[in-house]
């Protein structure tokens, strides 16, 4: 607070006018109250000399009483790198009352430590001669602050940048701020490449397709779900064709920066889980594959009956063939199993080749196989089908050498209208209907033959 205008009151002025030396008096000590108990420090300084200092100027200088202070040169406390600035700020004051940008500059202590502070220095009036009047503010915790952040800040972006999960930070527009290494990586965006900050998300140079492939429309990404809703978004599939001609598979978390702000921005981290959806598709193959011939296993087929039937009259599955290969026990039992191993897979592969693809060939295991066909062939039609199948198998296979000639035995039984089997009974019924096919069938199954369900016959 400049001094000026002033007519002297116990070491310091108040202003001419006043009604009377009671009000002026009082004004003063309210002044000097002020004065000796802010936090800022306060000095004042004639012609570079020091007059006057307030208890925070001693304790932030590190003395023990104003005595220390009062008559030395003011530039004795100043940082020598900041002296020449400042005496250039002050000689620019001319007029009583003008003052002095904030400046940032340096203090020296008595005990020769450094104090950083941000100082105003104003031109007034001191006991009837010019002085300058500087308001000083110690900036030692803010910049404590600012270095802390700082570390923090350094900390963060290098755990960021060590990540082998992806992240971006996208604001509001939807205008790429940020992404780490891994997220380049991962998207494959070339160091080298053209930059892509500030691009918006749609257009960074990869095509976005959704977890069945399909190219994924911008309004379904994530993040402008994220940005639109203010909802984090978690743990999002989906694909990314790069310019590389890669595909790769991500799991996605969306979140924005600060919920509480309606101009936050949207933070995305990602990882590549390209490797981990493959495995996963392997295993669930292999759980529902036979592994010699690459079939539906005996799970997958009880599964599309099960489907099949539950569809009460639907269009799914209509008829059910049993197939077992006569006399595949002896090829086993004389040539060896990797022989026969070899027999199964060409009779899997020609029994794909002589169906449709919507119907589906399965292995139960040992050499019977199934067929679920879909749709509603005609029943005129299913012993051509089954001829067809008959004469596909039987044709030779040459397997390490060896020309083989395989028969089959085939079963069938039609799913009918409100059907009530199980998927193991319609199994069973189709079973016995294939022994009955075989040549020696009428005298081995006997009673068997008591249980075949009315939509049970042999070909």
């Amino acid at each position: 607070m400049p001094f000026a205008d002033q007519a002297e009151i116990g070491g310091f002025a108040v202003g001419e006018g006043r009604t009377d030396a009671a009000s002026a008096e009082q004004l003063a000590q309210r002044y000097r109250s002020l004065v000796e108990h802010t936090p800022d420090a306060i000095c004042v300084h004639e012609s570079g000399t020091i007059v006057y200092v307030n208890p925070a100027m001693v304790r932030l200088l590190g003395a023990r009483s104003v005595d220390d202070l009062l008559g030395l040169s003011i530039t004795d406390f100043v940082h020598p790198d900041s002296v020449a600035a400042m005496l250039d700020r002050i000689d620019q004051l001319t007029a009583e009352g003008s003052a002095s940008p904030p400046t940032d500059m340096d203090l020296v202590r008595v005990d020769g430590r450094t104090v950083p502070v941000q100082t105003v220095s104003v031109l007034t009036v001191w006991q009837e001669k010019l002085a300058f009047q500087v308001v000083v503010h110690d900036l030692t915790a803010q910049r404590a602050a600012e270095a802390s952040a700082r570390q923090a800040e350094a900390y963060f972006t290098t755990v960021v940048s060590q990540l082998e999960e992806g992240v971006l930070v996208v604001d509001r527009r939807g205008r790429l701020e940020s992404i780490n290494p891994a997220g380049k990586r991962i998207l494959g965006i070339a160091a080298e490449a053209e930059p892509v900050l500030g691009l918006h998300i749609d257009e960074l140079p990869m095509k976005m397709l959704d977890r069945d492939g399909r190219p994924l429309a911008p309004d379904q990404h994530p993040m402008a779900r994220t940005l639109a809703t203010g909802e984090a978004v978690t743990q999002f599939i989906f694909g990314v064709e790069r310019t590389d001609g890669q595909l790769v598979w991500l799991s996605c978390n969306c979140r924005l920066l600060n919920p509480d702000s309606p101009e936050s921005a949207g933070v995305s981290s990602f990882a590549d889980i390209t490797a981990f959806r493959a495995s996963k598709r392997q295993l669930e193959y292999q759980a529902t594959h036979d592994a010699l011939t690459g079939l539906a296993n005996r799970s997958l087929i009880l599964s599309q009956l099960s489907t099949a039937l539950a569809d009460d009259g639907g269009t799914l599955i209509t008829t059910v063939l049993f197939i077992d290969l006569d006399g595949f026990k002896a090829i086993n039992d004389t040539l060896g199993h990797a022989i026969g191993d070899t027999v199964l897979q060409i009779v899997a592969q020609r029994l794909q080749q002589a169906l449709r693809t919507e119907d589906l060939v399965g292995r139960l295991g040992g050499d019977e196989f199934l067929v679920l066909l879909a749709g509603h062939p005609q029943r005129a039609d299913l012993p051509a089908l089954v001829e067809r199948l008959r004469v596909k198998m039987a044709e030779p296979i040459i397997a390490s050498g060896h020309r083989l000639e395989v028969s089959a035995s085939v079963g069938i039984t039609e799913l009918g209208p409100h059907e009530r089997r199980t998927p193991e009974a319609v199994l069973h019924d189709a079973d016995l209907a294939m022994y009955r096919d075989k040549p020696s069938a009428h005298r081995e199954l006997g009673l068997g033959q008591n249980r075949r369900s009315n939509n049970t016959h042999a070909s």
